[in-house]
């Protein structure tokens, strides 16, 4: 194997075996040390060697590991002895830097065994190199403060709270459960919050009390989708009541027939209607039921806070006593959250790409199943090529215009910088005066590549490919 086929140059290669799974590889340092790392002393004897054994990429498919010829040192001014150190090898791990680096990576968009079987290592291993590699990261990746904020849920092995960027459709960030402790806690140390305007969140009252606590600037406004959908669940409410007085046929028919009970009327199909016509006029609760769900739905149609106060007044005094139970908990949430709800009639912001991306989250942590919260959170924030960055570019402005040049014979559009010979009508220049210096536009005022987190609509797709 040639010397420089490790591409270590801090190394020479002294000999080669492989096997059909392995390459062993013995190397040396280089450049020996020329001091004494306690005393600064030059006065240096050999005093033995020891192999030492360091894991580095795996190459052709095989396994490789270094097996380093290691030398040691005794001062002659202190008396001390130590080991010669290994330029490119990790600290505190028998690998190279590059194969922890790599390790890391790899570790995002593969199961941890797999890349312990082509490294050669634990899986304990690889979970410690992981660790460390996320770590990194974290200190060097930073998202930008979402002005319009989403505080929504997801499900990784249980609900975990999860902050969004609403205007560019982006996670920023997962928290390990939605208490309001945790909450408080992210938005406190989160930079830039003082430019947060708008918190869009499901009514959930530990996301309302953080957010008053620490941005009390920023208007809450309650998801549209979390309204309406008790609308549904008030729907099948009723739904499931009637069972009791329906034979098996009707009920498994009213199973059947449930996506269209809580279809919007106008979505429905000429077949769906007839379908609808016959549950609600055999069954006049399912049809008051229908009717009340549909009206709440077209609250949202309101073009101010005030029509939607207006249009829910009207609405809730519309419900029969006989089934006012069932949409009960749409009026205590709407007496609980007046101001937030109404505030969507303003501000028309929803966490529905957050909500697209949770069904698909679930396969994740199908897939992921005995991995820990911290791996799947980093391979949802921090997947190669899921960033959602904008990309920086020098103010548009024009420079400075150039200075007209003559050389020899004067030019006709520089003509009023030249004098006219009587004898031969030759055009002699005139002394130009000196140009002004013209200041490139400094390289700080560029402004810095902004990362505004993980694109969801990229990480649905590499969940569809297989990629996460």
């Amino acid at each position: 194997m040639p010397a420089n086929s490790l591409n270590l140059p801090c190394y020479r290669v002294l000999g080669t075996q492989e096997s059909e799974h392995d390459y062993h590889i013995d190397v040396e340092t280089l450049v020996p040390p020329t001091s004494c790392p306690h005393c600064q002393s030059a006065g240096l004897v050999g005093f033995g060697r020891r192999e030492q054994r360091v894991k580095d990429l795996p190459m052709h498919g095989r396994r490789v590991g270094l097996h380093i010829d290691t030398r040691r040192y005794r001062c002659r001014n202190c008396g001390k002895t130590f080991y010669e150190a290994l330029p490119e090898v990790a600290e505190k791990r028998s690998m190279t830097q590059r194969l922890a680096q790599w390790m890391g990576k790899q570790a995002i968009k593969r199961t941890f065994a797999s890349v312990a079987e082509a490294v050669g290592c634990t899986e304990f291993t690889v979970r410690a190199v992981f660790s460390d590699y996320v770590s990194e990261l974290e200190k060097t990746i930073r998202f930008e403060t979402p002005k319009w904020m989403g505080i929504d849920e997801i499900h990784l092995i249980k609900p975990r709270g999860v902050i969004a960027n609403i205007q560019h459709n982006t996670i920023v960030e997962l928290l390990p459960n939605r208490n309001k402790d945790t909450v408080v806690h992210f938005l406190r140390h989160l930079e830039g919050k003082e430019r947060i305007q708008y918190v869009a969140m499901d009514m959930w009252r530990p996301y309302r009390d953080a957010v008053r606590a620490v941005i009390p600037q920023a208007e809450i406004v309650v998801d549209k989708f979390h309204v309406v959908r008790m609308a549904n669940d008030a729907m099948e409410r009723i739904r499931k009541s009637l069972r009791e007085s329906m034979t098996p046929k009707q009920r498994r028919g009213m199973m059947h027939d449930r996506v269209v009970l809580l279809k919007r009327e106008s979505d429905l199909n000429d077949m769906e209607r007839l379908t609808l016509d016959g549950w609600t006029k055999n069954y006049p609760e399912l049809g008051e039921a229908y009717r009340l769900k549909e009206e709440f739905f077209g609250i949202y149609d309101a073009e101010s806070p005030d029509e939607a106060r207006e249009n829910f007044i009207q609405w809730q005094t519309s419900i029969p006593s006989e089934i006012a139970g069932a949409f009960a908990d749409i009026e205590r949430a709407w007496g609980d959250w007046t101001m937030p709800i109404l505030n969507y009639f303003n501000h028309t912001i929803t966490n529905t790409y957050t909500e697209s991306l949770n069904r698909l989250i679930r396969v994740v942590n199908r897939i992921g199943r005995g991995y820990s919260f911290e791996a799947q959170r980093a391979r949802i924030l921090f997947s190669e090529g899921a960033h959602k960055h904008k990309l920086s570019r020098p103010k548009f402005e024009r420079g400075c215009a150039p200075e007209p040049v003559e050389t020899g014979y004067g030019l006709l559009g520089n003509i009023g910088n030249s004098e006219t010979c009587d004898s031969s009508a030759r055009m002699t220049p005139k002394p130009l005066p000196e140009p002004n210096p013209c200041v490139p536009e400094s390289a700080e005022s560029e402004e810095p590549e902004k990362n505004y987190g993980a694109d969801i609509s990229t990480l649905i797709r590499m969940i569809e490919n297989g990629a996460l």
